[in-house]
């Protein structure tokens, strides 16, 4: 039998990508979402997942691999007089680098741990490392870990009697991010897009950046590739019937979900009743797809919009007083079979939300509070209570 190119082709197995093989996904759009005036950066990533054999559902996760700052790794070669060009060892398989390929694109160099540092201690006579690393010194070894990276440990504690290669084995391996996805593969095929937050802040008197968010804000460019793989997640998803109403409450990039469920619902025509808490800081600048939102609420595709800018008044207003504001239609809603989702802030948000929904159950339903909190739980084993907090 002769073979042709397109029979060749067919033969050739497709590689299989993964968190251990990432696909090169091509950017093809990426821009700022906060207008003039904001104190935020919120990118709009689209990239190609063209080729990749890829696919995901709304309420997955994407895996990115990000890459170091160039200048973070320049500081930490000019620091130790390292040359960049030194070969080092990666992992335990033998598998080797030039050392500022390494920093750059290995490494996780932006985070110390209480084991870096102990380990550390044995490179150095540094009198403060061997007091912090001691049994009892453990609250301030954490402290001193917090907000701080390996630059700094390098800074603080020298002289180094430790070799390049010494130093870089105390390291852990990058380990990728993981965004909620921003869109539905029904409406953009072989697309994928996220929402990222730049994050920026200032800590022990250096300016620090978030490795992959500010990757994404400042040096990749549309046509440029960027390691990812999806990540699923079984806990964050649609109901099985598009009849089924639903409410989401997700302010800042806590939208990113959100806007996979609208565009898959948008698509699939379904008929059930959509609910979305937004909230950000100023409604001019930070109303993150007002227009997309905008039009989706034209088209009934979304129900009700309901958005909260905590900056725009005097007594700043968040999207748990949205919930109890909505209290009477809110319960409601959940009384007709609502499945209700938070996605973003673990810390403060979701715990606010959590505590507003109890309240707004409490209240409306006319129950006593253990019994609003025994309504959630059962709300949260029948899969009508599911949150993506990070």
């Amino acid at each position: 039998m002769q073979v042709t190119a397109d029979n060749a082709k067919k033969d050739k197995p497709t590689p299989t990508f993964s968190r251990t093989n990432p696909f090169p996904a091509r950017i093809l759009k990426n821009v700022n979402l906060n207008g003039e005036g904001s104190s935020k950066e919120t990118r709009h990533i689209e990239l190609s997942l063209e080729g990749s054999g890829l696919s995901y559902v709304p309420g997955d996760a994407l895996g990115v691999v990000p890459e170091n700052d160039p200048e973070l790794v320049a500081a930490l070669l000019e620091e130790m007089h390292w040359d960049e060009e030194a070969v080092v060892t990666i992992n335990k398989q033998g598998e080797t680098l030039p050392l500022k390929e390494a920093l750059t694109s290995f490494f996780e160099i932006t985070l110390l741990n209480k084991k870096i540092l102990q380990q550390a201690a044995a490179f150095t006579e540094n009198e403060e490392l061997q007091k912090l690393v001691v049994v009892e010194n453990a609250a301030q070894l954490k402290e001193y870990c917090y907000g701080r990276d390996l630059l700094d440990m390098l800074r603080d504690f020298g002289p180094w009697k430790a070799t390049a290669q010494e130093i870089v084995s105390l390291l852990r391996k990058m380990p990728p991010r993981l965004y909620s996805i921003a869109s539905s593969i029904a409406a953009h095929p072989e697309e994928v897009h996220l929402t990222i937050g730049a994050v920026r802040y200032t800590s022990n008197g250096r300016d620090r950046k978030g490795v992959c968010s500010v990757q994404c804000a400042e040096r990749v460019q549309e046509g440029d590739t960027i390691p990812v793989f999806v990540q699923p997640n079984k806990h964050f998803h649609l109901p099985e019937s598009g009849e089924s109403d639903i409410i989401m409450v997700g302010p800042g990039t806590g939208i990113a979900p959100f806007r996979s469920f609208i565009e898959e619902r948008a698509v699939n025509k379904a008929t059930g009743k959509t609910w979305l808490f937004f909230g950000d800081q100023h409604a001019a600048s930070d109303f993150l797809y007002q227009d997309e939102l905008e039009k989706y609420q034209q088209d009934g595709v979304l129900t009700k919009l309901d958005a909260a800018f905590s900056r725009d008044t005097a007594q700043k207003v968040y999207v748990q007083h949205k919930m109890l504001e909505h209290g009477k239609e809110l319960f409601a809603w959940l009384e007709k079979g609502a499945t209700f989702y938070v996605c973003g802030d673990k810390e403060h948000m979701a715990k606010d939300v959590h505590e507003a929904l109890i309240t707004v159950i409490e209240k409306e339903g006319e129950m006593a509070r253990d019994a609003a909190e025994a309504y959630l739980k059962d709300m949260q084993s029948n899969g009508r209570y599911q949150r993506d907090v990070y």
